[in-house]
């Protein structure tokens, strides 16, 4: 059985991707720009395993989907923390709201939205509408993005 439907294996197999793809120089690279990034206002970024995880596996993704997906619009994407850089204190406010870090993914539609991702591995989007929970793991998140099924809208109160 695949991790993934066949669609998202397309989609990915098309950015570069393959079972057992492990990039752990470029994701520990990563990790410490981002680890020592400090924004303007003196915020900064948590790095942990799971975005290690995720960045090893599936950085420098770029998935060129579009058109319509099963309930959104489908948008390119790339999976780059040096996207959401710049959003220290945003993943700071956010992550606070939802009770836990948020660490940059990277980024929806050329900077329309961005990605990120907490210690448990759970995946949200964040854009001019609003924050958004893609899913419980990368996995999820993925295909939700590549297959355009609906995320669920993050509350004032944090809950989705």
């Amino acid at each position: 059985m695949s991790r993934f439907p066949t669609e998202v294996v397309y989609e990915l197999g098309r950015a570069g991707w393959r079972v057992g793809r492990k990039r752990l120089e470029q994701a520990e690279a990563w990790a410490k720009e981002v680890a020592d990034h400090t924004s303007p206002d003196g915020y900064r970024h948590t790095v942990f395993p799971a975005a290690l995880d995720a960045w090893s596996e599936f950085g420098g993704l770029r998935v060129a989907v579009d058109g319509p997906g099963a309930a959104v619009a489908l948008r390119p994407f790339t999976i780059d923390p040096r996207v959401g850089l710049h959003l220290a204190r945003t993943l700071g406010d956010v992550g606070r709201a939802l009770g836990t870090h948020l660490c940059p993914l990277g980024g929806e539609d050329g900077g329309a939205g961005y990605l990120a991702i907490d210690p448990s591995s759970r995946v949200f989007a964040i854009d001019h509408t609003g924050e958004w929970f893609l899913g419980e793991s990368m996995d999820a998140a993925l295909i939700t993005l590549i297959l355009g099924t609906a995320p669920a809208r993050v509350r004032d109160d944090g809950s989705w």
